[in-house]
């Protein structure tokens, strides 16, 4: 009997959701082909935090993409994870790196990028991407590549 989802704490359980920035409600489980280079992409169309300054909402689609190594995200945890930014001040380009960072120090990816595209205020649009490869390997030629060639579409 696979045992890997008994450590799990938020799939297949009553939600509890946060109003604070909480990054320990995330989640990792075993993957099972860390041999393999994949893509795995998660897309949050309903994304928000707060203006650090104003306190208004902002609003964005937050992709996340990731090429994983020994750990991978739980996708439930990973929803918590990103509500949690709801009651959160942060500008739109701490938010993409805080999100980054966080997952990195998680799953020690191979690489991963993420990409936030927040909706206009005051006519101007943000969209902040960052990314990571693993030091020393092909990825970190690959987000260094990755990142002086970005184009948002």
């Amino acid at each position: 009997m696979d045992r890997s989802k008994d450590n799990l704490k938020a799939l297949g359980r009553e939600t509890e959701y946060l109003n604070h920035y909480a990054p320990e409600v995330l989640e990792t489980f075993e993957n099972k082909h860390p041999d393999n280079d994949y893509w795995v992409q998660f897309n949050c169309p309903e994304f928000t935090s707060l203006c650090p300054i104003t306190g208004q909402p902002d609003f964005a689609e937050i992709k996340i993409m990731y090429i994983p190594s020994q750990r991978m995200v739980e996708s439930k945890s990973l929803k918590l994870y990103l509500f949690s930014f709801r009651n959160n001040g942060d500008f739109h380009e701490d938010c993409v790196n805080i999100i980054m960072k966080d997952l990195v120090k998680l799953m020690a990816p191979k690489y991963i990028e993420v990409i936030g595209l927040f909706t206009p205020r005051g006519g101007i649009s943000i969209y902040p991407y960052a990314n990571y490869g693993k030091p020393g390997t092909k990825y970190e030629q690959m987000a260094e590549q990755r990142m002086l060639s970005h184009q948002v579409i």
